[in-house]
């Protein structure tokens, strides 16, 4: 805006009416004007005025249709320029935002992957699953991790709560290992590498039930994808289906459809059209007692 006050300045409006009306600080100014700003710079900030006025009028245009818009106006300016400035600006067309990166990178592997995408079974605790999934409330966000027996489909540990660290894991591996009646040793519990799952806490409560870790790649969802596909369930069943005002009220209603719903009336095919505990029930019957 100091072009304008000493363009103002030029045409006889006093500085200090300018700087009031445009809510600017007169010291500022003056710094500004003392200071050496070559007539690149200037010239360079009229078209970005220029990039921003068709960036304001038409939001769906990357650099390229902006640098057809200013040179539409008589700016010589090649197509380079135009993105330099829209990146130093943040102004990307609102159909094509670049990602975000994250800041931190991804964390080694606690343990081989010894799943390999192969999430088949022969009998109950062998391949387990599991994951971290969240969603929001007007009170704020809520975390569910759950385990999944591959052999079943069916969930045999949750944990909910309203922070995501590792006690949330350990307390799912804890239920599930008390709901299989700590016959579970050599099992293997397969997950990704986010942080949960590779701190101390977990490893101790794995080896103190004889578990076997397993981890999938970085950033490859097919490596988790049967865990992934009961969230996606939940997504449509449950947590998308309204607005959850508290995060009791939606820690009810997971536990509700899991347990009621998911493990005692919806049919699978994979299971030959049978639910979870009906499966267990006639493929295992001594499992079905924990039920």
């Amino acid at each position: 805006m100091y072009p304008l006050v000493r363009e103002l300045a030029a045409d006889g409006i006093p500085v200090t009416v300018s700087c009031r009306v445009l809510g600017l600080a007169r010291s500022a100014y003056y710094r500004w004007v003392a200071s050496q700003f070559t007539d690149a710079q200037l010239e360079e900030a009229y078209l970005t005025n220029a990039i921003f006025d068709a960036h304001r009028d038409d939001p769906e245009f990357g650099y390229r249709f902006l640098a057809d818009e200013v040179r539409l106006t008589g700016w010589v300016v090649s197509d380079r320029v135009v993105w330099r400035i829209c990146r130093d600006f943040g102004w990307w067309s609102c159909f094509g935002k670049p990602k975000a990166r994250k800041g931190s990178k991804p964390g080694t592997p606690s343990h081989d992957d010894l799943v390999r995408r192969d999430f088949t079974a022969t009998a109950p605790n062998e391949l387990w699953l599991t994951d971290i999934t969240e969603h929001w409330t007007r009170e704020g966000t809520i975390y569910l991790c759950a385990i999944k027996d591959v052999f079943s489909n069916r969930i045999v540990g949750w944990a909910i709560d309203s922070r995501m660290n590792a006690r949330l894991v350990v307390a799912a591996i804890e239920m599930a290992a008390a709901r299989r009646d700590g016959d579970i040793a050599g099992c293997i519990l397969h997950s990704d590498r986010g942080s949960q799952f590779r701190a101390r806490k977990v490893h101790r409560t794995l080896a103190r039930h004889g578990l076997v870790g397993s981890m999938g790649q970085v950033g490859s969802a097919g490596d988790n994808a049967a865990m992934e596909s009961f969230f996606a369930l939940l997504q449509r069943n449950v947590l998308d289906r309204r607005t959850w005002a508290t995060r009791d009220e939606l820690r009810i209603e997971i536990i509700t459809w899991i347990e009621r719903t998911y493990h005692r009336r919806r049919r699978q095919a994979r299971l030959g059209r049978l639910t979870p505990i009906e499966y267990e029930t006639i493929m295992t019957p001594q499992t079905a007692t924990a039920a």
